[in-house]
């Protein structure tokens, strides 16, 4: 019996295309909306804003900013259309408006998976700006199948509506993301149980975080201390610690049966500088999550933050 041939998925993208293409369905490397076709929408929360616009043929443009982060610039594609490697960003005239010379925005470093196209907030805004001023943002970068140059166009008509509904997104935005938070550290000097003014405006944005998300169900607070002091003296000082920090959240308004609150004295060092190891830790924890190391199995206990 002959043995099935199996394609890898990176062989499997050009040879799809290969097929397309002899259909005469992917006859053209350009891809971009037209005027009668071309939209673009708003996906809004205090987490994070997207503005959508879809390229037929393509995918998808998105300027997406995510809470405590900066403006980026994805093209994500339902298909592996271009290859990996250096490509060309430009902001042109569209056809309707001939003579318009182009801008050059720069490179950028094409991947794999479905968003091979990522540019950072400089980039990003270099492109929105071309938006505004009525051009036609342009990748290009060869194709899998051939070589040739595949364009994605992304269309300025319904932008400018969308985009000032988006800025009023941005404006709204949490100050920080879950990832950015998740896992926080008060540090304190040798003894010292005080929080300073930088705590206090750390420890707000983790309240305003938490009050956002009703998806978090669980916040461990652990205290510990250096080995400067005997281990009665250090527990009391962690357990402090802590407290200093469970009190200010529950003060600001963190329900306090969210929070689980423990001292570890100089149980869990860090490092061999005894500043590092002075520290109150913060882990939130959302549903659905697996507690990450939890002391009462027995097993990988950790509290290091």
């Amino acid at each position: 019996m002959a043995k099935k041939s199996a394609l890898s998925p990176r062989a499997a993208a050009p040879f799809g295309l290969l097929l397309l293409a002899a259909s005469g369905f992917a006859q053209s490397s350009s891809f971009g909306a037209g005027i009668e076709n071309s939209q673009w929408y708003v996906s809004e929360s205090v987490f994070e804003c997207a503005l959508i616009h879809n390229v037929p043929g393509y995918g998808r443009a998105i300027f997406r900013h995510k809470a405590g982060e900066q403006l980026s610039f994805i093209l994500e594609s339902d298909t592996a259309l271009m290859r990996p490697g250096r490509g060309s960003v430009v902001v042109e005239a569209p056809p309707w408006r001939p003579g318009a010379a182009p801008r050059k925005v720069g490179t950028v470093e094409v991947g794999e998976g479905r968003r091979p196209v990522a540019m950072g907030s400089a980039q990003a805004m270099k492109i929105a700006q071309g938006l505004l001023d009525g051009m036609m943002p342009t990748v290009t970068r060869e194709s899998w199948y051939d070589r040739r140059p595949v364009r994605v166009r992304v269309s300025n008509i319904n932008f400018t509506r969308q985009f000032d509904s988006y800025r009023l997104c941005t404006a709204s935005l949490l100050p920080v993301n879950y990832d950015q938070i998740k896992r926080s550290r008060v540090p304190f000097r040798s003894g010292s149980t005080s929080l300073s003014g930088a705590d206090r405006v750390m420890l707000d944005k983790i309240v305003t975080y938490v009050q956002a998300d009703s998806t978090i169900e669980r916040i461990f607070v652990d205290g510990h201390t250096d080995r400067a002091g005997s281990r009665i003296e250090n527990r009391a000082l962690s357990e402090e610690r802590a407290n200093a920090v469970a009190e200010y959240l529950a003060d600001q308004g963190v329900p306090q049966d969210l929070m689980t609150v423990r001292a570890h004295a100089d149980q869990y060092p860090v490092s061999n500088r005894p500043a590092d190891n002075r520290r109150t830790t913060i882990r939130l924890q959302r549903e659905g999550e697996l507690p990450d190391l939890q002391q009462a199995n027995g097993y990988k206990a950790d509290f290091s933050g």
